[in-house]
């Protein structure tokens, strides 16, 4: 697998430089500043794309040209929307940029409810506490009917759990889930963040998974055209939040997805820690059953708890088996080399590493650190050395 890495432009405090320390061939970036919707300029992509070239470097994956609120619910302005998404298709793939990887997730991007959970080992990683979430879903932005998604005993936890919550506490409980994330040029207020919560009552999981099926059969005829590959991201968690409707969060999703458009360039990204965060995934089957249309692979890991909390564990630790699922792309490679496929290496990253070392303290995106990702790049690497060695018979 080709190995990437993820950064966010000129204003990422981990430099284009560092990625080439760690090992990475490939950079997966966007137009960050520009993602509102408009076209994406020709020269504005040429300018990315020569940065990242002037450091050694290729420009892999687009990661994403974000897919707005109007496409999702085909409202007001959609059409002009999807014409503008047809058109950047066509511009960072001319440009050599063939792999688009975008989600579909409504509202919301990754939610956490703790960007500096510590680890026994004095590192800190990214958590989701389901009884948080359950405090701030019920008790601050008092979402409506919001007692309906959690039992009664969650309720109960979730109550005493906000009682004993400081105002600081709560506001940085908010910042966390609603108006932060590091590939987002806006932000919501609890206000603004009701108000879309509001636009989606009238939507459903059927509805969604219709709009993103109509979207796909426009924009993949122009992928093809262009021999780019698209790749939606799994829904991060993997499971409902805020009353939302999800399409991307199992097995069952992406064989409607893949029924609804049969293209080989309506692909998947395979994301273990997005999947992962729902143990009824089994990613590594996912891997085998899906690997002719996976065109991207994230790689991290999660350990779950009897309540559905979660934290993002070492690369090769956790409830995914990661190197099964490693082994799974290696020999869809094998495949595509096979058959003469004009893609046949799949870019991977490592994805949310722990933030470590002398990055602690530091400015950085969280699980987006140096340190952390390095370390699971150097793991992963590992791994696909010892499967490729399995392979050749240079081991038994």
């Amino acid at each position: 697998m080709e190995q990437t890495w993820r950064w966010f432009g000129p204003e990422d405090p981990v430099s284009l430089q560092k990625a080439r320390q760690a090992g990475a061939t490939g950079i997966v970036s966007a137009l960050h500043h520009m993602n509102q919707g408009g076209i994406w300029p020709i020269d504005e992509i040429a300018k990315r794309k020569s940065v990242i070239e002037a450091a050694g470097l290729n420009w892999s994956v687009v990661e994403s040209i974000g897919v707005g609120e109007e496409i999702k619910t085909r409202t007001g302005n959609f059409r002009e929307k999807i014409d503008n998404y047809k058109q950047s298709i066509r511009n960072v793939a001319r440009s050599g940029v063939k792999v688009i990887c975008y989600n579909f997730m409504v509202i919301t991007d990754w939610s956490r409810t703790n960007l500096m959970y510590q680890l026994p080992n004095g590192g800190f990683a990214l958590r989701y506490d389901s009884v948080d979430f359950a405090a701030y879903d019920l008790f601050v932005l008092k979402r409506t009917n919001a007692q309906s998604s959690y039992s009664s005993e969650h309720v109960d936890r979730a109550e005493e759990r906000f009682k004993a919550m400081s105002p600081e506490t709560v506001a940085e409980l908010e910042r966390t889930l609603i108006d932060w994330l590091p590939a987002r040029d806006f932000a919501y207020t609890r206000s603004t963040f009701k108000d879309m919560l509001e636009i989606y009552q009238q939507i459903g999981t059927e509805d969604l998974r219709a709009n993103l099926i109509e979207f796909l059969r426009e924009i993949t005829p122009v992928a093809e055209e262009e021999g780019a590959r698209l790749c939606i991201h799994p829904d991060d968690p993997s499971f409902p939040i805020f009353g939302l409707p999800r399409v991307m969060s199992s097995a069952d999703d992406v064989r409607a997805l893949f029924t609804g458009v049969p293209q080989e360039a309506c692909g998947l990204t395979l994301c273990t820690g997005s999947f992962g965060s729902n143990p009824k995934n089994d990613l590594p089957a996912m891997a085998k059953e899906f690997a002719p249309r996976i065109h991207f692979v994230h790689l991290r890991n999660t350990t779950h708890e009897p309540d559905g909390s979660f934290y993002e564990a070492d690369h090769l630790s956790g409830d995914t088996d990661l190197v099964a699922v490693t082994a799974a792309m290696m020999a869809e490679e094998t495949r595509r080399a096979l058959i003469g496929h004009p893609a046949p290496q799949i870019p991977m990253r490592p994805d949310h590493g722990h933030l470590l070392g002398d990055d602690i303290g530091q400015t950085m995106n969280p699980g987006y650190s140096f340190v952390g990702r390095l370390k699971g790049l150097a793991e992963l690497r590992g791994v696909m050395h010892t499967v490729s060695a399995f392979r050749d018979g240079r081991i038994a």
